[in-house]
């Protein structure tokens, strides 16, 4: 196939032709303009905002080959498949690959016939594969995923560290490092490790307005996450992150057996089930895929409806890494988690008895802070997101606490019950036997321990259970209590809880509020909007789509994405030049599907 630079005057030419798209949106235009002309760049955008054209179109307009630095291989044959539905030359190398493979790859590459290569970090950096690239004609490289490289970050592959190999022994050659994800401290390491002190600095909101984000205290979470899934998305793609493989599987039977179709994902199945899970959740619609954060980077399914957390992140980064992977498509999608005092014990644990360095450990606890931080705040959810990565935001109307806002409640004296009990008990118990002794509570235990003649005994009988608990959630959140986890968890106290025992510190805390109960309106998206006849299009279009997928053997958005084939429905083309006007539709899959698709909406 002959390549596309030279039909490719101006990159608003190749983004018609080959992208199907008739305008850039946001940045994408100047940072395809510095890299065409050979600037480097680090681009920040929003998962969905649409990084990849920001690299492919100058490696189309750019002589040689554009080098794609990407870290996971079914990444990697997701995006290889979804160039070459385009026209575009393309290849990937990586250790899936036979021998043969590779070298016609190499070969390809050294004589000029490919527009982009993806390659791992671990084989790029190969002496073999250097001198390979020193041999060939290059039109830029582009790091995928570069948060990668920060020691800090809550991805960090070694091998990304030695992608400075690229600025000593290619200096001409320009680079962009792209990433989702990236405090100003990860930026900073970025540009130090990858030497990009002279690359323009391209920072995209990160924002999401699509997606709404809401966290509820944790009581019953499974069941409290189907009632979210069928109220709010059933029959819809989702994925739930849990933190072990245990809870992975047992979410994934137990949702099965209520009628959802949840698949399990983790690193320690075996490679052909996961793999095969994943190809299920990738092609299919519907699918729910339970998973540990093994199920990350490269999940590319534009029309993931909601993301649900049943146990806390590690960090904030971790978690709008992982809650971007809903609503790619800009359609209403949804980030919800269920919160509650053990993932604060088990998150703390985690750091505490990490083997990691002390320097290690304050940074992962101040991460940790920041993202209860976020769990906690009676303000707006975005704000605290995107103040955390250093944007400024208004109140978004799209979060729990924006849409249902929670009362706040002087809880000083409730606290110094809690933490005086705490105290009074030896400092040996969890919050659940504390919880008891301050409802007063009598069973066998505390009568045994005779904490019944203690005068805190009795004082928080006005109180739930469940609003003590919010409480002692909050005051561990606070660093107003610690667990002790050589003593099975029971809490201590710290020494900032000294001043509000002794009344000179006021608490004022969310209260805790049936947010489920209360609900929250189903918003429509543009396929909830169609009308009979365009709905029964959509309908046809997707079975067609599927049915050419698993002919080819690739994604089923790889064809053609949901938002074409929306407006395929509604607008029902019936000659060429309507065709044409859709977006999504370039020069090759016009020629390769336009006479399928007029035929499929002539019906």
């Amino acid at each position: 196939m002959a390549s596309l630079n030279a039909a490719a005057p101006d990159a608003l030419s190749v983004l018609r032709r080959t992208f199907g798209h008739a305008r850039f949106r946001g940045p994408q235009e100047e940072i395809v303009r510095q890299v065409t002309e050979g600037g480097d760049a680090l681009v920040l955008m929003p998962t969905g905002g649409g990084k990849s054209l920001c690299y492919q179109v100058p490696a189309l307009l750019r002589p040689g080959t554009g080098v794609v630095v990407s870290p996971l291989i079914a990444l990697m044959q997701d995006q290889v498949a979804a160039m070459a539905q385009l026209g575009v030359r393309v290849a990937a190398l990586n250790s899936s690959l036979d021998a043969g493979q590779a070298r016609a790859t190499e070969r390809a590459l050294v004589d000029g016939e490919l527009d982009l290569l993806y390659v791992a970090p671990e084989r790029l950096t190969t002496g073999r594969c250097l001198d390979l690239l020193g041999r060939s004609r290059l039109a830029l490289f582009a790091i995928d995923e570069a948060h990668c490289v920060s020691q800090w970050g809550h991805d960090f592959r070694p091998e990304y560290l030695q992608l400075s190999v690229l600025h000593e022994r290619f200096a001409g050659v320009p680079r962009v490092a792209l990433t989702a994800t990236a405090d100003p401290q990860t930026r900073a390491e970025i540009i130090s490790r990858l030497c990009l002190e002279d690359a323009r600095i391209f920072l995209s909101s990160f924002d999401r307005p699509n997606i709404r984000y809401t966290i509820v205290d944790k009581l019953e979470a499974r069941d409290q996450l189907l009632q979210f899934i069928r109220s709010e998305h059933p029959d819809e793609a989702g994925i739930v992150y849990c933190q072990s493989r245990r809870r992975v599987e047992e979410t994934a039977v137990w949702l099965r057996s209520k009628g959802v179709r949840a698949l399990a994902y983790h690193a320690g199945m075996d490679a052909a089930e996961r793999s095969g899970n994943q190809s299920r959740f990738r092609d299919e619609d519907g699918i729910v895929m339970v998973a540990t954060i093994a199920f990350g980077m490269g999940i590319d399914k534009p029309d993931v409806r909601f993301v649900a957390h049943l146990d806390l992140p590690r960090s904030i980064e971790g978690y709008y890494q992982e809650t971007g992977r809903a609503g790619r498509d800009g359609e209403p999608a949804d980030a919800w988690m269920a919160y509650g005092l053990t993932d604060v014990v088990q998150q703390r644990r985690f750091i505490d008895q990490s083997e990691a360095s002390e320097e290690f450990k304050r940074i992962s606890s101040a991460k940790l802070e920041a993202l209860l931080g976020l769990c906690e705040t009676a303000g707006c959810r975005r704000v605290r997101l995107l103040e955390y990565f250093g944007e400024g935001a208004a109140g978004c109307g799209n979060c729990d606490t924006c849409l249902n806002p929670p009362h706040t409640w002087d809880a000083t004296e409730a606290a110094q019950k809690a933490l005086s009990t705490i105290y009074r008990t030896g400092q040996r118990f969890g919050a659940g036997y504390l919880i008891d002794v301050l409802r007063g509570q009598t069973n066998e235990r505390v009568e045994r321990l005779g904490h019944q003649q203690l005068k805190v005994f009795g004082l928080g009988a006005d109180i739930d259970e469940r609003a003590w608990r919010a409480l002692f959630r909050q005051l561990v959140a606070l660093r107003l209590a610690e667990v002790d986890h050589e003593a099975y968890g029971a809490l201590r106290l710290t020494e900032e809880s000294r001043p509000v025992l002794k009344g000179e510190q006021r608490l004022h805390l969310r209260q805790v509020v049936d947010r489920e109960r209360r609900g929250t309106q189903k918003r429509s998206s543009a396929t909830t909007e169609l009308g009979p006849g365009a709905s029964a299009r959509l309908f046809r279009l997707k079975t067609w789509r599927l049915e050419q997928a698993r002919a080819q053997g690739v994604p089923a958005y790889v064809i053609l994405h949901d938002r074409t084939l929306v407006e395929l429905a509604q607008e029902c083309p019936q000659d060429s030049a309507g065709l044409a006007a859709i977006g999504g539709l370039g020069v090759r899959k016009l020629e390769r599907y336009g006479p399928m698709l007029l035929e499929l909406l002539a019906q």
